[in-house]
């Protein structure tokens, strides 16, 4: 019988060839950052989340914001292999009259909770639907996807000080730390050091993982749903471009789709991973 970790880890395979066949078809779109967030994406929509395809507007549903809406590509994969929308739409990314527009937009893909790509946004509509949740009296959860970069804007904490003072407790944020953005190394274009520490200051639990570990993934989520007060940060330490060996660590893949030589090799890669 398969495990959790083996079914997952092949969840997020799954959602990686998807997206480099997706923005290659597409000729453009944000495959690094998507592949590293991969194995979260299948950790969330197939084990942690409460959401229903066939209901996605189900009122005690768990909500999800992708804060860097640059990553659409990972979240339409996850979508389409939960079954909110048929796989063959993942091939009209990007395209005139598509519902997977290049960044995620509300009422377009069921599934899609919130339109991001202005960064720095996400996490204060996080703390809405966190803090619209207590006030209704629902147990549901919020998760927010946000990208370390992102993190140099400033509307991200005075949303973190927002979920404090609240005591947001079913609000878990997740930080993409793969050290890289458009321009380059994140601490070269704008320091995040010492980033545990900053949340700590702005009263957030914090839990430090590698991010391409299942049981690490699904362990933080464990203990962020038994925090009674607090809200809490995941900072995962991940590789952009995680699976496909040319793309690891490689900014020039922040927002550049592969070609078509390039896909081959990626997807062969990815093959040998299943």
């Amino acid at each position: 019988m398969v495990g959790v970790k083996e079914e997952l880890e092949r969840r997020a395979n799954a959602l990686r060839r998807d997206v480099i066949e997706a923005t290659s078809a597409a000729g453009s779109g944000h495959p690094g950052g998507s592949l590293s967030s991969a194995d979260l994406m299948a950790a969330l929509y197939f084990n942690v989340m409460r959401h229903d395809p066939s209901d996605p507007q189900w009122e005690d549903r768990d909500r999800f914001i992708l804060s860097k809406g640059h990553a659409a590509p990972i979240l339409y994969a996850a979508l389409a292999e939960a079954g909110y929308f048929p796989k063959k739409e993942l091939l009209t990314l990007r395209k005139m009259g598509s519902i997977l527009q290049g960044h995620p937009v509300r009422g377009k893909a069921p599934g899609v909770e919130m339109s991001t790509g202005s960064l720095g946004q996400g996490l204060s509509m996080a703390c809405g639907m966190a803090l619209a949740g207590k006030l209704d009296g629902k147990d549901y959860r919020v998760f927010c996807l946000l990208g370390d970069g992102e993190l140099q804007s400033g509307q991200n904490w005075e949303a973190a000080m927002l979920a404090h003072h609240y005591g947001l407790n079913n609000l878990i944020a997740f930080v993409d730390r793969n050290n890289l953005q458009i321009t380059g190394g994140t601490e070269g274009t704008m320091s995040l050091f010492p980033l545990q520490d900053k949340w700590r200051a702005f009263g957030w639990n914090v839990i430090i993982i590698d991010g391409h570990c299942l049981h690490q993934i699904l362990d933080a989520c464990a203990k962020a749903r038994a925090s009674e007060t607090n809200p809490t940060v995941v900072i995962m330490n991940t590789v952009k471009g995680k699976g496909v060996s040319f793309m690891e660590n490689n900014c020039d893949f922040h927002g550049k789709a592969c070609k078509s030589e390039e896909e081959s090799m990626a997807l062969g890669e990815l093959v040998c991973r299943s």
